[in-house]
């Protein structure tokens, strides 16, 4: 029986095994480049609906694909159609999907200080997809977030701590890779080709080790707060080493290109008026136990102490120990929560075994309630389920327990059923959002004053970063200087 297996080995390397664009070598992969193409695909669609893009700046969206398809065209891998995308992530990111979808996040356009630095981040993503980077990890990832968090809880609830972490793991295999994680060989990979691709596309290439140099900063920043947010260095550690070999090598290659850059850097900075930093009120906010929703007029109150998580489809909360979780999304269209409840119920009577169910009285809406035990595949869980009935739509509020802990959960439950309602004309007010903002200094002008004189509600430091800046630089006239000013949030608004 050994050589039949034997064979069959032999087999599927010989053709499994490639040529690899970067390096001209032959690799043995296990994901074909249709492979590949399906999942980046199946991936960008992920990307789209759990994470959002922003499209409301067209010229801004524009530029970013013009800078990303000049590096491109000099990429070694040609069986690709490289497309650019700007990521709805506050966080300073940027990734890249098998099949050459390439994204940078908002968050890194508000801090990228050049035309140069933003080339090299999008010549460093174009070279994970040029070497087969994800191939080489076997990754069909495609999804992180919410939903593995979702699963882990309930898996949690029933099944205890090592139920939770299969859960977790499974989802770490089978959709945790919008954002992948590189091995440090392919990151140092990835920098060479990125900033040999800049430096063909007529790009400085030591717009790299600028550009991680400031990362490095944010991150020593953040580190000052009380939570770091994570960003392009999780997935692209930048060490020392790194920058350094990126300086290096920028001096190899020259600093020369061969066309001048699409933007001069005045021109450039003001690319960047209005883009949306921090957090984005269309999506939802959350405020410690409370989550708001603007363009929904909705708040709910999670319990006390809960871990909130706002994603594209849900917003969920689990309490400290890991027994019991809430989400809340919208199930469907409708003013009928009692006809909502028997649909879904219908719909489940498999899985969903029904117990005591009835209008929920002293609601804020109107509102209907059921008790259930759930079944999931780890076992079975007790359930409160609450339909309520808001702007035209029917949302769920799903609660999940273990059948033991149901009365221990039951108040928390419909406290927070209860606490769903429209936004106060006070609350609406309150709601703020932050934009990238193009000031131009006078003659002379400190970067401090210029700051106070505009509203900028950036720390100075970050505004120094964010400049490529000193925080006691002397501004020169008609300086063009990226500030952060905050307004009143309005739905659809943009300057």
């Amino acid at each position: 029986m050994r050589r039949p297996a034997l064979g069959f080995v032999l087999a599927l390397a010989a053709f499994a095994c490639a040529t690899n664009p970067v390096t001209g070598r032959s690799e043995l992969v296990l994901m074909s480049p249709a492979q590949e193409s399906a999942e980046g695909k199946q991936a960008a669609a992920q990307v789209k609906q759990q994470m959002g893009l922003v499209e409301d700046d067209p010229a801004l969206l524009a530029f970013v694909r013009s800078v990303g398809a000049r590096v491109a065209a000099h990429s070694p891998r040609k069986d690709v159609s490289y497309q650019f995308a700007i990521a709805n992530m506050p966080e300073t990111n940027a990734f890249a999907l098998p099949g050459g979808y390439v994204y940078v996040s908002r968050g890194l356009l508000a801090l990228v200080r050049s035309e140069d630095e933003l080339a090299n981040v999008l010549a460093h993503e174009v070279g994970h997809v040029a070497a087969r980077h994800a191939a080489q990890r076997e990754t069909r990832a495609i999804g992180v977030g919410l939903l593995t968090m979702l699963g882990a809880a309930a898996a949690g609830v029933v099944g205890g701590a090592e139920a939770a972490n299969a859960v977790g793991q499974l989802g770490q295999v089978a959709g945790a890779g919008l954002i992948a994680s590189y091995s440090r060989d392919q990151e140092r990979q990835a920098d060479e080709v990125g900033q040999t691709l800049a430096k063909a596309a007529g790009y400085d290439p030591g717009g790299m080790a600028t550009f991680l140099g400031a990362l490095d900063t944010e991150v020593t920043l953040q580190a000052g707060g009380k939570t770091r947010r994570p960003s392009f260095l999780d997935s692209h550690p930048a060490t020392p080493e790194r920058v350094a070999t990126a300086t290096a090598r920028a001096r190899t290659l020259g600093t020369t290109g061969v066309l001048a850059p699409i933007s001069a850097r005045s021109t450039f900075v003001s690319r960047l008026e209005g883009i949306l930093v921090d957090e984005d009120p269309a999506q939802g906010l959350v405020r410690e136990q409370t989550f708001v929703h603007p363009d929904l007029d909705l708040r709910i109150q999670f319990p006390d102490g809960w871990a909130v998580q706002n994603g594209q489809d849900a917003v969920a909360a689990q309490d400290k120990e890991g027994a019991a979780l809430i989400a809340l999304v919208v199930q469907e269209r409708g003013d009928d929560p009692r006809a909502a409840a028997e649909k879904f119920l219908r719909a489940n009577a498999q899985a969903v075994e029904l117990g005591d169910h009835g209008p929920l009285k002293s609601a804020a809406v109107p509102a209907y309630q059921a008790r259930a035990r759930v079944a999931l595949s780890q076992g079975t869980a007790a359930a409160e389920l609450f339909w309520l009935a808001h702007g035209g739509a029917i949302y769920r509020l799903q609660c999940l327990t273990g059948e033991q802990n149901l009365s221990t959960f039951d108040a928390a439950f419909e406290r927070t059923a209860k606490s769903f309602r429209s936004l106060s004309s006070e609350e609406r007010a309150g709601i703020r959002e932050r934009r990238v903002h193009v000031v131009q200094a006078a003659g002379g002008e400190s970067l401090a004053a210029l700051a106070e004189r505009s509203g900028n509600v950036w720390k100075l430091e970050k505004a120094a970063l964010a400049n490529g800046l000193e925080k006691g630089a002397t501004l020169a006239p008609g300086q063009r200087v990226k500030i952060v000013v905050e307004r009143p949030y309005a739905r659809g608004s943009r300057e």
